[in-house]
């Protein structure tokens, strides 16, 4: 049996649990100070834009969080974790536990390189580095979004795959389970459990731990989605994978080279756009969710996400994607490439990009956009039970500002992180890989899976940065183990 990852070739410290607090910190007292001026600069943060930043998408977790019901376009994973802190009505509560899971992941990351793999606390550390301090990562935990604890579960997820040699079933369960709350976090989720299934078969783990994965994954998951029919009539996770999907092809959907008869194909003839390809500009995201160009609303329900909708877009999404298969390529391609620039180019529109930059224009009253039984801004505020808009305080605000302009994890280097990894991946091609094999397919995938099934967006970019630390970590770790043996 092939192990499921390689034992130190480094001898590793002594576990820290077994001495006094103080030594343990002597011990490990790079990454300790380093963790302790990434907290100070969380708390920074939260004193220069309190008690929270908001996104578009932020209101809808905070309406389920007031009153649960599944969600038609996200999961609510999320909006439950709202719903457990809802008691202490404190958005700067909930913030605060979102950094704290980013620093959760880093330590994961240490503790996994020190401990599993052997490496010297300054390298773990700085492969944990830019969980960190990379100043995007730190406004996202500032955001009212499920993308911090997303984070911290994948990261879990691939520290506990790669922690033993082998896994138990039950080893295998509690994968499956933090899969499953993945899962119902975001619904990429899934994929990753398909991902993680294949790294375990080519590793032979065997047929137990991996069963007890799939099972422990498939039955929270199963449950949601029988609530999701008891409320919504079908059968799913969402209502918007395939109008998602549509919105992905819109930039390039021919329905002339589709050859879509309107006759037979009414409802997909509705969704045909009447303006050339090469006229519909930049962003998919003027498809979806801006009203002036949208032809989702053509089947007069005044709702995009209903089952019936999201049916027919993705079937004209999939006849576009078969009909243009060039196309389809093209624009994955465009996007996944996306992520590897120096700079960042304002994309898809100012509006979203400006959500993501600490900035003392920020202050500005909550909208007042509808949502369930309610407004957004009346939900914001009966959840903090009071003003819940965000707040720019000065000096605090300027050094995150400052702070921004300079530290952050550029696209590029990203990309250099992904080629290094994936040249540990070769050199272990007659050990399949190695454990370099599951972090770097899962930062692989995390890039590639917005950019085929939606559209690209700075934010997705994060999730995949530790994995590609991970990856560019133990391929360095092997780098250094055969040079001292000669190899």
């Amino acid at each position: 049996m092939v192990a499921i990852a390689d034992p130190p070739s480094v001898d590793a410290s002594p576990a820290g649990g077994r001495g006094r607090p103080l030594a343990l910190l002597r011990r490990h007292r790079v990454f300790a100070v380093t963790l302790g001026v990434a907290f100070v600069l969380r708390i920074v943060t939260m004193l220069g834009f309190g008690p929270a930043m908001w996104f578009n998408d932020s209101y809808d977790y905070v309406s389920v969080a007031l009153r649960p019901r599944p969600h038609p376009i996200r999961p609510d994973g999320y909006s439950f974790w709202l719903l457990l802190l809802k008691p202490f009505h404190s958005f700067s509560l909930v913030v605060l536990t979102q950094h704290l899971m980013g620093l959760a992941a880093a330590f994961l990351i240490y503790a996994l390189l020190t401990r599993r793999f052997g490496m010297p606390g300054w390298g773990a550390t700085l492969a944990a580095a830019p969980v960190m301090f990379d100043a995007y990562q730190i406004q996202l935990e500032q955001l009212i979004m499920s993308d911090t604890m997303f984070i911290l579960l994948v990261v879990g997820v691939v520290t506990l795959v790669l922690w033993r040699e082998s896994m138990t079933w039950r080893g295998g369960t509690v994968v499956g389970l933090l899969l499953a709350l993945t899962a119902l976090t975001r619904s990429i989720g899934l994929p990753i459990l398909a991902l993680v299934v294949v790294y375990l078969v080519i590793k032979r783990a065997g047929w137990k731990p991996i069963a007890a994965m799939i099972t422990a994954c498939a039955l929270p998951v199963l449950a949601y989605m029988g609530w999701f029919k008891a409320v919504n009539g079908q059968f799913a996770m969402t209502n918007s994978d395939g109008v998602i999907l549509y919105m992905r092809t819109s930039l390039f959907a021919d329905c002339h080279k589709m050859n879509v008869d309107e006759r037979r194909e009414l409802e997909l003839a509705l969704l045909c756009i009447n303006v050339a390809p090469k006229d519909r500009g930049l962003s998919a995201q003027a498809y979806l969710w801006w009203d002036d160009q949208n032809q989702l609303h053509v089947f007069g329900s005044g709702m995009k996400f209903t089952p019936e909708i999201n049916a027919n877009a993705s079937t004209f999404a999939k006849k576009a994607i078969l009909s243009q298969p060039g196309d389809y390529v093209a624009a994955v391609a465009k996007d996944f490439f996306r992520a590897f620039q120096w700079g960042r180019p304002r994309f898809p529109d100012a509006k979203t990009f400006l959500q993501y930059e600490f900035d003392n224009e920020y202050t500005r009253k909550l909208p007042k956009w509808s949502s369930y039984h309610s407004t957004t801004d009346k939900d914001a505020e009966a959840y903090e039970n009071g003003p819940a808009a965000t707040h720019v305080v000065s000096p605090w605000s300027d050094i995150m500002i400052g702070y921004q302009k300079v530290v952050r994890l550029p696209g590029i280097v990203l990309g250099l992180l992904l080629l290094f990894g994936l040249y540990g991946v070769a050199r272990r091609w007659r050990d399949l890989g190695g454990p370099e094999l599951l972090p770097w397919l899962g930062a692989v995938g995390l890039i590639l899976a917005p950019a085929a099934t939606a559209e690209f967006d700075y934010r997705y970019l994060l999730p995949a940065a530790p994995l590609a630390c991970l990856a560019a970590a133990l391929t360095a770790r092997d780098l250094v183990v055969s040079r001292r043996h000669g190899r």
